[in-house]
């Protein structure tokens, strides 16, 4: 039985440095649960990677196309279906993409709500108003902004990057842009292990909680330290790569393979886009 005069004292909140290097485990994690859906059994995990990244293209492209409310809500719902076939539960979805995307975008489309003329639905004080003209063009703002990063979600999740490379490259995208986008990818990962090292390395020899001012100290020395050995290690893995042969091509051991299933959903993706531009110009 616990003395009831003894005063225990509230558990520590965790210091800045051990929020940062979970953040970084968080990335990393949440890197090996993608990489793990990639290889679940699903609608869009069996498709072509090409026919994968062209189909996406289409749709993205019909949501920013679209005039129509109507259609730009349908091509959500269509979005969310192909994710939840592919096993990405809506939880995920609002979780990395709905709640973050409506936050950007909704301080941005914000101010069209009074600043866009039209007819006036609701007045405000100090002489303003929210405009028809105004809420059309927020929603516009918002839901081609949430459709096209769930479909760009579903597309990265359910495939591997490096397919996704070599898809843009059989699509015609420059050999410099498919390498950039691949030396990108790979130092997001370097730096986040080199980064968790400093930060295990670092509270392994503190003893006691720092003060504020000594906690930005350290993270401002460890972001020094980060950037200078990334340098170094830029100038290391290139030439590394370029002795091992990398022309900025993507090579895989398997081949893709386009089967009847892969153009079909390709002429699927094609007669939505085709569609979407026919009822916009039907449906105002």
């Amino acid at each position: 039985m616990t003395d009831p005069s003894v005063v225990h004292a509230p558990a520590p909140a965790p210091d800045r440095i051990g929020r940062l290097g979970a953040g970084v485990r968080g990335l990393m994690q949440h890197a090996e649960e993608a990489a793990g859906l990639a290889q679940r059994p699903g609608l869009l995990q069996g498709l072509d990677p090409r026919a994968k990244v062209a189909g996406a293209f289409a749709l993205i492209l019909a949501a920013v196309a679209t005039r129509s409310l109507l259609v730009l809500l349908a091509l959500f719902v269509l979005a969310t279906a192909l994710a939840a076939a592919s096993q990405i539960s809506p939880a995920r979805l609002a979780r990395q993409v709905w709640i973050v995307v409506l936050g950007f975008t909704g301080m941005i489309a914000l101010p069209a709500l009074i600043l866009v003329p039209g007819t006036p639905v609701l007045s405000l004080p100090f002489g303003l108003a929210i405009t028809e003209q105004g809420l059309r063009a927020a929603a516009f703002l918002t839901g081609r902004s949430e459709t096209t990063a769930t479909l760009a979600l579903a597309l990265v999740l359910t495939t591997p990057w490096p397919q996704v490379l070599k898809a843009l490259r059989c699509l015609g995208v420059p050999r410099a842009a498919v390498m950039i986008l691949g030396m990108t990818h790979r130092y997001i990962f370097v730096l986040a292990d080199l980064a968790l090292d400093l930060f295990e390395a670092r509270r392994s020899r503190l003893v006691g909680r720092l003060s504020p001012a000594e906690a930005r100290r350290l993270a401002t020395g460890i972001a020094g330290a980060l950037f200078e050995r990334a340098l170094a290690l830029s100038s290391e893995v290139h030439l590394a790569m370029i002795a091992r042969g990398w022309r900025g091509e993507v090579h895989l051991i398997d081949d893709f393979r386009f089967r009847p299933r892969d153009g079909g959903a390709l002429v699927l993706a094609a007669a939505i886009l085709a569609g979407t531009v026919w009822a916009g110009s039907v449906w105002p």
